[in-house]
């Protein structure tokens, strides 16, 4: 009951305010205001009642919205139940948001290859489905390939769509890629990130296995925190014309997307290059 009261008057509203549509449907005349797009003028009225009036249009109904979700092992392995569930969560929530506003939804899930791919679709059955897929699926491979994946969607997906990549982005080699696809499409990255290691007391030399590669190594811990790597990782994508919304393992995932959703509603330059 939470999930779906949270859809229908948070994240139901807030998305279909931010991500709009040209227009295809006229709609009606109305009197110029400071501002408006010239390029819509209607001169024949405008010369009649010796007025400047511009058309106004419907906005475009359908997107493709499509879910680029990370189920490599940093993000799946038996310990990490929680970030699985934050991104399940997350994923869920943008999934019936896009349905309840009547748009076409897909689904990539990839690791070091993509492992699954799901045509943009809509209507309750196929809802579940991918649903189904983000709980019950079980990846192959361990690894994280990023750039290929991107590169892979960018072929697939010929029409501007609305895209969100869900990972933890402990990846590297992939800027130019993203960077690629933000300039034909509406690009936005969502960080799931783990805190068990945030504790500003917790220093010294530690003993640690990677859960992609397997390898055991034992590396010094220092004091530089989440927030650093997070602030370096945001002005990266800021370059690349990405916005990126972090979530925290435990907080309140609709909270999030609605906060996120808000300040792009506020600030249209939050939009990134090539929008």
């Amino acid at each position: 009951m939470r999930c779906r009261r949270r859809v229908d008057h948070l994240l139901y509203g807030s998305y279909r305010s931010v991500f709009k549509g040209r227009g295809v449907e006229f709609e009606e005349l109305s009197a110029y205001r400071p501002g408006d797009d010239v390029r819509k003028m209607d001169w024949r009225v405008t010369l009649r009642t010796g007025e400047a009036h511009i058309k106004r249009f419907v906005e475009e109904r359908e997107h493709f919205v499509y879910l680029i979700v990370d189920v490599s092992n940093s993000m799946t392995h038996e310990n990490n139940d929680r970030v699985r569930d934050a991104v399940t969560e997350v994923c869920a929530l943008l999934t019936l948001s896009a349905q309840k506003n009547q748009d076409r939804v897909g689904l990539f899930l990839f690791t070091d290859q993509i492992e699954y791919a799901m045509p943009p679709d809509k209507g309750r059955g196929h809802t579940i489905r991918i649903l189904d897929k983000l709980m019950r699926f079980e990846p192959k491979g361990k690894g994280t390939d990023l750039a290929e994946t991107l590169r892979c969607f960018g072929q697939v997906a010929k029409r501007r769509s609305i895209v969100f990549v869900v990972s933890d982005f402990l990846a590297t080699g992939y800027a130019s890629e993203l960077q690629a696809l933000a300039f034909r499409h509406d690009v936005n990255a969502i960080r799931i990130s783990s805190r068990q290691m945030e504790d500003s007391s917790f220093t010294g030399l530690a003993r640690i296995r990677d859960a992609e590669s397997g390898l055991r190594e034992v590396i010094e811990l220092k004091q530089e925190r989440d927030s650093d790597s997070l602030e370096t990782l945001r002005l990266a994508m800021l370059d690349m014309g990405v916005d990126l919304l972090d979530i925290p393992v435990g907080t309140d995932c609709a909270d999030a997307l609605a906060h996120f959703f808000d300040l792009r509603q506020r600030k249209p330059s939050f939009l990134g290059a090539g929008k």
